[in-house]
């Protein structure tokens, strides 16, 4: 049904949403994450996994919730957003402070290699990594690269992914918050709907 004949906001496409992409390769890197590293701490895992979760799942159900409500859009996005980075994100800081291990700095030379590394996809004609190492190849390979390379490695490399989700989950509060600002909600598309609806009635054909 198109637009015009439709009271019901544009929704769904979560999908094609970049930071859905992310979101979702940083839970299921946070699955193997857990289930490597802490075994015997159920309940941490389970707080782990379900900030991860609830990031995926709040942008997929926020897209949804578009289609009558443009607040419970923006309000699930940021639910969203504020899991990854309120919860998820202090977790894994926590968890290589605890150990003794760095967080490495945002503007050091490993980080930016690594966000560089899952800005993309799948990197072709990478080097073959040196022998006894593993190489992270974009973000599709995240869960693969969380269940081979060091600790140290890994949880800065779960780091730098929060870190582009968030980016992203804020970018798109923002463009929601502009597109209800200028297009309104589900009551303003009602009426005009209404408005339509009648002059097409009233006008003579």
């Amino acid at each position: 049904m198109d637009r015009d004949e439709t009271p019901l906001l544009p929704h769904g496409g979560y999908r094609r949403l970049r930071s859905y992409a992310v979101a979702e390769a940083v839970y299921e890197a946070t699955v193997v994450f857990c289930r490597r590293f802490l075994p015997h701490d159920r309940r941490m895992c389970d707080q782990m996994i379900q900030a991860a979760r609830s990031g995926v799942r709040n942008i997929s159900e926020g897209s949804g919730a578009a289609a009558t409500s443009g607040r419970s859009e923006i309000k699930l996005t940021n639910v969203a957003r504020a899991s990854l980075s309120d919860e998820l994100l202090a977790d894994y800081q926590c968890f290589l402070q605890q150990r003794g291990l760095p967080v490495w700095p945002k503007d050091s030379r490993k980080a930016i290699a690594m966000r560089e590394r899952l800005r993309h996809d799948q990197l072709a004609n990478l080097p073959p990594a040196a022998r006894g190492s593993v190489r992270l190849t974009g973000l599709t390979g995240l869960a693969d690269f969380a269940a081979q390379a060091d600790l140290e490695v890994v949880a800065n490399a779960m780091i730098c992914a929060i870190h582009q989700a968030v980016f992203l989950l804020k970018r798109q509060i923002e463009s929601q918050g502009r597109r209800f600002l200028e297009e309104g909600g589900f009551t303003e598309n009602m009426y005009r709907q209404r408005r339509r609806a009648r002059h097409k009635r009233d006008t003579p054909e």
